[in-house]
């Protein structure tokens, strides 16, 4: 049984409410109760913080227990070296994911100081792209 945790950043506890037209229309618990029912023999965890330092020590916590994160650093993914630097001090591998294709918005969303550390990135295919980060890392 692989066990993956699918860790959210700031302002995505308001997936279904904000910014429809980014980010869709449901929110993150009714997604993630789908995924984790198509998903046997996988344990799906959910984290979600708007503060750094919890999404850095929940990255501690688990990085060197678990068979993967899922991280969607939200802001978080332009700005903090710091979560950049926790990712590549654990041994879990981790797929970052976007909702929104990040290279089609703001030019400052076009750099992520996570990616360099982590086992690839999805970006642009909606709450989707969870599914196929968890997929990614039931690859051996």
């Amino acid at each position: 049984m692989s066990n993956i945790i699918i860790i959210n950043g700031p302002n995505l506890n308001l997936l279904g409410v904000r910014e429809k037209g980014i980010y869709g229309d449901m929110d993150f618990q009714t997604y993630f109760d789908v995924l984790r029912q198509s998903h046997d023999g996988v344990t799906l965890t959910y984290f979600q913080s708007n503060h750094e330092g919890a999404i850095i020590d929940k990255i501690h916590e688990v990085g060197f227990s678990m068979d993967g994160i899922v991280l969607n650093a939200g802001a978080y993914t332009h700005t903090s070296l710091a979560i950049g630097d926790a990712i590549a001090a654990v041994t879990t591998p981790v797929v970052e994911v976007h909702i929104s294709n990040v290279y089609a918005r703001e030019s400052f969303r076009h750099h992520s100081y996570l990616a360099k550390n982590c086992k690839g990135v999805i970006c642009g295919f909606g709450l989707d792209g969870y599914r196929l980060a968890v997929e990614s890392l039931l690859i051996k």
